[in-house]
Formats: structure tokens, sequence, C-alpha cells
């Protein structure tokens, strides 16, 4: 009973020397952490109004939150009784010691192949990066759906990254007919992309004969648009072609079912053997269209 009463006489008295300088340093912690976060806030929103794609100007807004943050700690420390020396000291070691892990331990460090505001493909997700966190990465998709992807699920998966190249290359790929005139379809066809102003010129656009299938000539256009208009322009090449095609009589082609009658009275390529009555002499030959890559 002794010792307890011994001890709370000295809590008291400590309070009673300290507590007013107690007081004062958590409030100042407070009071600075709440407004180092509302003006972070502040400036980051107004530097995304006005700047949406600067992100120098964003790092500048991280690199003066961190300071405020780091003035706080040092005048709490100070008010609490830390000598401002020592306080300076603690944190050039600890700014010493961040520096050397960052540059020598950096390359080591497994990173994101993406940044925020890219386009990715991650597995079976293709959509925008929105945010990066240590754990995970906020995705929206072209659909309006959101996901939280862990990070090192990425990592251990193929990432498509649609940012890294400027252009890329559309591919028109169509079917003719073989009683179509081959040549004319092919100037046809790489009309319509050189006549479409979002297609590059350099390299300007081939037309190739793909595959000489069971029912049909496959050709394949192939030209190259900007990253940014990719989507919208293959959906509309795709639309002008076949209304060019309409326009110019060449046809399509299509899985077809051909029927040859044989009046020798036997099946085509038979054995020998006569045909029923009412089937007599009737044969099917069937063309499959084949898929080309």
């Amino acid at each position: 009973m002794g010792n307890e009463m011994s001890r709370l006489q000295l809590l008291g008295e400590t309070m009673t020397q300290h507590g007013t300088q107690m007081a004062l340093a958590l409030a100042i912690l407070i009071i600075g952490l709440l407004a180092a976060r509302w003006i972070h806030s502040r400036l980051s929103q107004e530097i995304r109004k006005r700047y949406p794609k600067n992100k120098l100007a964003l790092l500048m807004c991280n690199l003066l939150y961190t300071i405020i943050v780091v003035i706080v700690i040092m005048g709490t420390a100070v008010e609490f009784g830390a000598k401002p020396v020592n306080m300076l000291r603690l944190l050039t070691i600890i700014a010493l010691i961040v520096s050397g892990v960052v540059i020598f331990l950096r390359p080591f460090i497994p990173t994101l192949p993406f940044k925020v505001g890219n386009t990715v493909k991650a597995g079976n997700l293709l959509g925008k990066v929105e945010a990066i966190t240590f754990l995970n990465t906020r995705m929206r998709t072209f659909d309006g759906k959101t996901f939280f992807v862990p990070n090192r699920q990425i990592l251990d998966d193929i990432v498509i990254n649609y940012h890294f190249t400027q252009t890329r290359r559309v591919k028109i790929d169509v079917s003719i007919r073989y009683d179509q005139d081959l040549l004319k379809a092919k100037r046809v066809l790489e009309a319509v992309m050189t006549e479409d102003p979002r297609v590059n010129t350099k390299p300007g656009p081939m037309v190739y004969v793909l595959n000489l299938a069971g029912s049909s000539v496959d050709l394949g256009g192939r030209c190259w648009v900007d990253n940014k208009d990719y989507w919208v322009a293959r959906c509309d090449l795709l639309e002008k072609a076949k209304l060019r095609f309409d326009s110019e009589g060449i046809q399509f082609a299509f899985p077809q079912l051909d029927l040859h009658i044989n009046h020798d009275g036997y099946r085509a390529g038979g054995s020998g053997c006569p045909a029923p009555e009412g089937l007599k002499g009737l044969g099917t030959r069937q063309a499959a269209d084949e898929e080309t890559i």
C-alpha cells in the first residue's frame, strides 16, 4: 500500500511540474498534424484541377506535406524538453539512412510496371489504374467496375501496359468469295484505311492475302494509329470496310453447302451400290471455313 501511495505521489509531482508542458506538446502535435493534412488535401485538389497531368507538382505537394509533418514532430519534441541540436542530429541520421536505402537497395526492390493513369491489362482485367498502395492496385474497367488487385498477384502475372508506345497496329481482317476480284478488294480495303485521317502515313497501310481457305480468300489490312484513338478507329474502319465493299459490289464469303446430282444412279464416290429410291444419285459436299489468326 505504501509503494502505491509513493507512486501516485510521484506521478502527481510529475504532472504538477510538467503537466502544462505535456499538454502543450500534445496540442502542438494534434493541431499540427491536422493542419498538415488539411493543407495537403486542399493543395492536392487544386493541383489536380489546374494541372491534371503535371506529376511533378503532385510530387512537390507530397514533399511539402512531409516537411510540415517533420516540423510538427520536431516542435512537439522540443516543447516536451528535447534539445533542438539533438533533434537536428537525429533527423540528419534518419535522412542519411533513408537515402542510402533508396540509392543502394532500390534496384533490388520489385516495382509495378505501370503508373497511375495508365491503361493496362493485368491477367483478365483491362482497365485504367486509379491508385497504387503498398498492398494492392485499384483498377477501373471500362464497364464501370472497380477492382482491388493484390500487387503480389500482378507481379506474378503477365502485364500489358498500353502507355509504353505511342501507336498501335489495327487489324482489319475480311474474307471474300473466290469468284470476286481479288486485286479490286485489296485496293478498296487499302483506300478505306488511307482515307481515314487517324491512320498514320508512316508506316503506311498495307493489305495482305492471309490465307486461301476452304470457301474464302482471307485478306488482312494493317495500319497504325495513335494509342488514344485505337479502339474507336478500329470500330470505324470495320464499319467503313463493310459499307465500302457493299457499294463496290464485293461479296463477303460465308459457309455454304453445295449439292451435286449424280445421273449414273450411284452415290457420289460410292462403292458401286445403288442409291435408295428418292435419293438416287444425290451426293453432298460441304465447304467449311477455317479460322485464321
